[in-house]
């Protein structure tokens, strides 16, 4: 889709008419009938039709407490109606304010997303032209909006991906290409390149498949200092079998989707780089396949890690906190940097305390835990913190390494998994984990499978912008 501003609205053509719940007062010049049967409620609209027979859409906001979701309701309008809407509509905007207009913007831009990438015969899709009317200045909150709208319909394409085609090697080129448009540095490590820097965690789960394993470090450079203000690390597991310790078949076909975190973590450093914030963002991504295969890892081995700490391994399909691991250790070791967050969707346990409607938060820090919070309401990607009691550590003892993957007991799995993390952050005071599991992806009205959701990107965003303006 295509943005423009304009201060002056044209009343014969097409245009959208947002308003809040029960407050018809902010678009009442713009009726074509005082007293439509239409209340403002949210996810909710209304066709109309003006003198010139143009269409006039009414578009419930909701109440307040709907704020932070306002980009849903752009998305259903325009997913429903867009067939109708020609090359162009207008969007009446003077009585909302930049998050309202920048959300609307990422809604509209999150309605051409098409899953069906890899059908033989792809829906056509339509350039729409989308006229804001405000008598404020705009172009940089529409820019924003677009910018992260496609953002997220990118990283939920390569969450969608099938595994076959998004390898390992796959992310790699995925990210390479992605710094030459947004013009920042990546620096992509094979095999050869690992077992010679020590990523023998990383190796060790990529070992059983035949798409071997990559780790990739984006480097954005948004002021002249040196230090790197935030790193990110992502889980980039492109199939999770299980490994040995083998999954159940059932939903095993979406484990495609296991490099959630990796996904947020390209798709940010990306967004960050054309939104050119001034601030160093550093982002890693351990990606791995993990296969059934002779040479695959067993449980009950003894792995090494890039920290130069050993490993037991209860269970191969604890995986994901084994490459992340190795990222973390890189981070803290050769980076430094002010800030560290890793996301992955690295646990059931994590699906099973939350549903769908949050991700486990997991910090000692209590300003980044606050931070991360109120950006989660605002933007709508809500988390929730859970404990990092010393309790838990025990869990994680083992008689032969210095550390076992897994604890081997059905409860506090999401809080074992983070304190293995804190293992290898080496007490760094601003680590910050996200288990995103239950809602990186899941079901969608917007397609009959499991899909995508594009989680996360908004959410690291806004919190690297937050410091970036510090």
């Amino acid at each position: 889709m295509t943005y423009k501003h304009s201060k002056k609205i044209d009343t014969t053509k097409d245009v959208i008419l947002p308003c809040r719940k029960n407050n018809l007062d902010a678009v009442k010049d713009l009726l074509p009938v005082s007293q439509p049967d239409f209340d403002g409620s949210f996810g909710t609209y209304q066709l109309l039709y003006g003198t010139h027979g143009n269409r006039i859409y009414l578009l419930g906001l909701g109440e307040d407490k709907h704020a932070s979701q306002i980009e849903d309701t752009f998305r259903k309008l325009c997913y429903d109606t867009k067939q109708y809407w020609g090359k162009s509509i207008q969007v009446y905007a003077e009585h909302l304010n930049d998050d309202d207009i920048r959300k609307a913007v990422i809604g509209l831009e999150m309605a051409q997303y098409v899953i069906g990438e890899f059908k033989s015969k792809k829906e056509k899709t339509n350039n729409v032209t989308v006229t804001f009317h405000a008598s404020k200045s705009i172009r940089k909150i529409l820019d924003e909006g677009k910018y992260t709208g496609e953002t997220i319909n990118r990283i939920k394409a390569l969450v969608d991906a099938p595994p076959n085609v998004k390898t390992p090697e796959f992310l790699g080129e995925w990210a390479n290409k992605s710094s030459v448009i947004a013009d920042y540095k990546c620096t992509i490590l094979k095999e050869k390149e690992l077992k010679k820097q020590g990523f023998d965690a990383v190796l060790s789960v990529g070992k059983g498949s035949v798409n071997k394993p990559v780790v990739i470090i984006n480097e954005y450079k948004g002021k002249a200092a040196k230090k790197t203000d935030i790193v990110l690390v992502g889980k980039g597991i492109t199939f999770d079998s299980g490994g040995l310790s083998i999954k159940p078949s059932t939903n095993l076909h979406y484990m495609k989707s296991d490099m959630g975190g990796a996904a947020v973590v390209l798709g940010v450093v990306e967004l960050i780089a054309k939104l050119k914030l001034k601030i160093n963002v550093t982002g890693i991504v351990c990606s791995a396949e993990n296969a059934v295969d002779a040479e695959s890892y067993r449980p009950g081995d003894v792995i090494n890690s890039y920290s130069g700490k050993t490993i037991e391994i209860i269970d191969t399909d604890a995986e994901g906190r084994l490459c992340l691991a190795d990222g973390i250790s890189y981070a803290v070791r050769n980076i430094k940097p002010d800030y560290l967050i890793d996301l992955a969707t690295l646990t059931g346990s994590v699906v099973r305390t939350f549903g769908y409607s949050a991700a486990g938060m997991f910090t000692n820090n209590d300003e980044m835990a606050k931070t991360m919070s109120d950006i989660g309401y605002k933007v709508h990607e809500r988390v929730w913190r859970l404990p990092m009691f010393e309790d838990y550590e025990s869990d994680l003892h083992s008689d032969i390494a210095d550390v076992r993957n897994f604890s081997g007991k059905p409860i506090a799995g999401a809080i074992n998994a983070a304190k293995f993390l804190e293992v290898f952050t080496e007490a760094h005071q601003n680590w910050l984990h996200l288990d995103i599991a239950g809602v990186a992806f899941g079901a969608s009205p917007y397609a009959k499978m499991k899909s995508a959701s594009g989680y996360g990107i908004q959410l690291i965003t806004e919190f690297i912008k937050e410091k970036a303006s510090k």
